[in-house]
């Protein structure tokens, strides 16, 4: 008779916590500045709208720069391990949407 053990499933990964909104602007704002934007600004909206508490407006000097802006920031993003990214605007990159959830990037020519 030969002897098997029980093997029990896997637990699940313990779910990582959501990073919140000031984290998120901080890793967004040095990966805008680490990609050369220009004219970043934040803009609290907690409490005020629905969709996220905070908007991060930038600049990339041609539609080129725009396009590695936003490639930065959603790199780094993934790297700090947010998940559910959208992106809108690549095609074209004169104007760029990086939805994060708690947190909207708005990257567009002057």
């Amino acid at each position: 008779m030969s002897h098997v053990e029980a093997v029990r499933p896997l637990s699940p990964a313990p779910a990582q916590p959501a990073m919140d909104a000031g984290s998120l602007i901080g890793i967004i704002t040095t990966a805008l500045e680490d990609a050369k934007a220009e004219d970043i600004t934040s803009i609290d909206l907690a409490g005020k709208s629905s969709i996220a508490d905070y908007m991060v407006v930038a600049t990339g000097r041609v539609d080129r720069h725009v396009g590695a802006i936003a490639d930065r920031v959603v790199k780094v993003l993934k790297d700090h391990g947010v998940s559910g990214i959208r992106v809108e605007g690549e095609q074209t990159c004169e104007w760029v949407l990086i939805d994060a959830g708690d947190v909207i990037v708005h990257v567009f020519k002057p």
